[in-house]
């Protein structure tokens, strides 16, 4: 049976977080589930002592990337098998989670992206950010051949080889475009799968108008680098 580890980053998800929590355990009772805490300003470090959550809690803010970063080094040292990222938002639904598992059996693959915009339609977020999505899709596609309907999703499951790749190495920044072509560059095996997503059960996202056009700037250039690198 292999071992699977759920990896929630958190940023002031002090509202949402037990629920996330508690929707994972009913609709996978066989993972284990760790919150990494990156340096919220709000109550959820004690929510998740109080609760008995096994749970890191970042000395400073590091952002998504080395949330990320830090649970993957987690579950590359206890040996897990799969690791998946669910945000501690709850736009994520667990019972989806089942659906990465099965992409990943079927394809081989050693990283599965849960799309919103295959399949069934669910949540899809605002028109502008939409925009971008479509936009890193295409520059997805001209840097790597492999179309990604969904590249900025953060809905994932990565198989050992990916754990390992991304211990060395994990963008800081909104790194789920760049990481793609990251991977594609490694002779990685990467497939998307449908998923419905909700709208977020709590918090904020980080990423507000005013930061858009820089993310747009960012994400592209670290996109194009990363080619180059390549």
């Amino acid at each position: 049976m292999s071992k699977i580890l759920v990896i929630i980053p958190a940023y002031n998800e002090e509202k949402s977080i037990l629920g996330v929590i508690k929707n994972i355990r009913e609709a996978e009772p066989g993972v284990d589930v760790i919150v990494i805490n990156d340096c919220s300003t709000d109550k959820i470090a004690d929510i998740l002592a109080e609760n008995g959550v096994k749970h890191v809690n970042l000395p400073i803010n590091l952002g998504i990337g080395g949330a990320m970063q830090t649970g993957y080094l987690y579950a590359q040292q206890n040996n897990y098998d799969f690791a998946i990222q669910v945000d501690g938002d709850g736009q994520h639904d667990p019972k989806e989670i089942k659906k990465l598992i099965a992409a990943q059996q079927k394809n081989s693959a050693d990283l599965v992206i849960g799309s919103r915009f295959l399949g069934e339609k669910s949540f899809q977020s605002s028109f502008t950010r939409r925009i971008g999505i479509n936009i890193f899709a295409y520059i997805s596609w001209v840097l790597t051949g492999q179309k990604i309907s969904d590249a900025t999703s953060g809905f994932r499951l990565a198989n050992k080889n990916v754990i390992s790749l991304y211990s060395e190495y994990y963008p800081s920044d909104y790194p789920e475009p760049e990481v793609i072509v990251y991977l594609k560059i490694k002779k990685m095996i990467i497939v998307e799968t449908p998923v419905r997503m909700k709208e977020r059960q709590g918090g904020k996202s980080s990423i507000t108008p005013l930061k858009s056009v820089y993310y747009m700037f960012k994400v592209i250039s670290s996109m194009l680098m990363q080619k180059i690198r390549g």
